[in-house]
């Protein structure tokens, strides 16, 4: 991408008066959090994704799927919201208005980070939700976490609160991130593979509108062909060249 076509893209983003973006594992593996499939490892190498992250062994085995979530949410905690996180969070303070954040991540780095007008398509790690009265609370220490902890509403079994293979993403998440696709004039897509739908469409929404669409990612993607400006980088590093932070 030459100079002229980022001062540009600068220009549109600063102009903006709606901005969506989307962002994904490659923001967080910057924290140092692997990504879902880089998370077999260990004990885990032996399972895939499918055999831990469903109802059926949610039903089949709930305290060795929590044993797996309870690991990677030790991970989230510990892990820090890396520049990428902050550097969103901060163009969300300076347009309060116009940004909206979507992320596929179920770390909570970017609420950590700042932001705050945040839609997560694929729930929250730091969570858990009640197998009866459906409200959630947040997990506490991880080295002393009952598994399956119990509701503190109601007592009985609370769940991890993700999505699962097999369900459906939040219906007023994925409302607001089409809403906002849909409406941007620039959409920002950051660290994601562009694979897993629906939110590998979203960008495409914006393109269809005549918006700009920036990808950040340092792999080419189906949705590269979409772009208007691709930046073959870390989430971290095309954040900054973007924002001429």
């Amino acid at each position: 991408m030459n100079a002229a076509g980022l001062r540009a893209a600068r220009d549109r983003l600063r102009r903006a008066a709606r901005v969506a973006v989307l962002t994904g594992a490659g923001v967080s593996k910057e924290s140092g959090i692997p990504t879902f499939r880089e998370a077999q490892t260990g004990l885990w190498a032996r399972f895939s994704p499918e055999e831990l992250a469903s109802p059926q062994a949610y039903r089949r085995d709930p305290e060795q799927v929590w044993r797996w979530y309870a690991e990677r949410y030790r991970n989230c905690i510990r892990a820090e919201p890396n520049r990428a996180h902050r550097l969103l969070a901060d163009l969300e303070m300076r347009r309060p208005e116009a940004l909206l954040l979507v992320t596929q991540n179920v770390d909570g780095l970017h609420a950590r980070a700042g932001s705050q007008r945040v839609q997560e398509l694929h729930g929250n790690l730091t969570q858990a939700r009640c197998e009866r009265c459906q409200r959630t609370a947040p997990l506490g220490d991880p080295d002393t976490l009952e598994l399956p902890p119990p509701c503190p509403h109601c007592g009985s079994p609370m769940r991890p609160n993700v999505v699962w293979f097999g369900e459906n993403l939040p219906s007023s998440a994925l409302e607001a991130a089409y809403v906002a696709f849909l409406e941007a004039e620039v959409a920002l897509v950051i660290g994601t593979s562009g694979v897993v739908e629906p939110a590998a469409s979203l960008a495409r929404l914006t393109a269809q509108q005549g918006g700009l669409v920036i990808e950040i990612n340092p792999e080419a993607t189906p949705l590269s062909a979409y772009a208007n400006l691709s930046l073959r980088t870390g989430a971290s590093e095309g954040l900054s060249r973007l924002l001429d932070d």
